[in-house]
C-alpha cells in the first residue's frame, strides 16, 4: 500500500492518493483546490488506474477539484454520503464568497455507514461520523490500522461545529465512536499533520 498526500487550497486541505501497487489500482480521498492534478500525475507515472474519488464530506474545500479528477477519468466514480450530496450539487461557502467557481454535479453513488470499497486488494470501510457536517464519512483501513478522518479529528483539535449545518452533539458521538479504534491507528486528517488515536487520546484537549 502506498499513500501520497497533497495539500492545497485556501484552507490548506489534504487530499490523499491510496494505491495498491501490485494491482495497479488507486483511489483519491477528497479533492481540495490545486491538489488533484499532481496526484494524478503520480498515478499516471506508476500506471495506476484511479476509478474512485471518495469525499469525506461536501464542504467547498474538500470538493473544489472534483472536475479535475473527472476530466482525467470520465468514467471514474465520485462518491459521497447522501446527506452531503446537496453541497456537491450546489457548491460554495455559506460564510464568504469564494474567489473561484466550483462546478456543480451530482454524485455517482452514495456512501453509507459500514459500506466497503475495494482498492485492488485493499479493503476500506466507511464510518458515518456526522457533526462537522450531516453526511460526514471517515474511511477506515482495518488491516493497515489507518483512518482517513476528514474534518473529524486533527492533531490536537477536532472539526468545527459552529458552521450552519454542524451538530456538536453528533460530533461528540462520532468522536466517541472513532476513539474505540486501537491506539496504534494512524489518523490522516483533512487538515494538518498525521497523528494517531493513541496520541489524541492522551493529549487532545477536546478529548481529555
Amino acid at each position: 500500500m502506498r499513500i501520497h498526500v497533497n495539500t492545497g487550497g485556501l484552507a490548506a486541505t489534504n487530499s490523499y492518493l491510496i494505491a495498491d501497487e501490485t494491482a495497479g489500482v488507486a483511489a483519491l480521498i477528497d479533492a481540495p483546490q490545486h491538489t488533484i492534478e499532481p496526484l494524478l500525475k503520480i498515478a499516471q507515472h506508476h500506471d495506476w488506474d484511479v476509478p474512485l474519488l471518495l469525499l469525506t464530506h461536501g464542504h467547498w474545500d474538500h470538493i473544489s477539484d472534483h472536475k479535475v479528477y473527472t476530466d482525467h477519468y470520465p468514467h471514474g466514480k465520485v462518491l459521497i454520503h447522501r446527506l452531503d450530496e446537496p453541497k456537491l450539487q450546489h457548491p460554495g461557502s455559506k460564510i464568504f464568497q469564494l474567489p473561484y467557481i466550483i462546478q456543480p454535479r451530482s454524485a455517482d453513488g452514495h456512501i453509507q455507514d459500514d459500506d466497503e470499497e475495494i482498492i485492488g486488494s485493499i479493503r476500506l470501510k466507511a464510518i458515518f461520523t456526522p457533526g462537522h457536517s450531516p453526511g460526514h464519512i471517515a474511511f477506515y483501513f482495518a488491516e493497515e490500522n489507518l483512518l482517513f478522518g476528514g474534518d473529524l479529528l486533527f492533531a490536537g483539535s477536532i472539526g468545527r461545529t459552529d458552521l450552519p449545518d454542524s451538530d456538536p452533539n453528533a460530533m461528540r458521538q462520532s468522536l466517541l465512536r472513532v476513539m474505540k479504534l486501537p491506539d496504534e491507528t494512524l489518523v490522516y486528517p483533512g487538515h494538518g499533520p498525521q497523528t494517531s488515536i493513541g496520541d489524541e487520546r492522551q493529549s487532545n484537549p477536546y478529548l481529555t
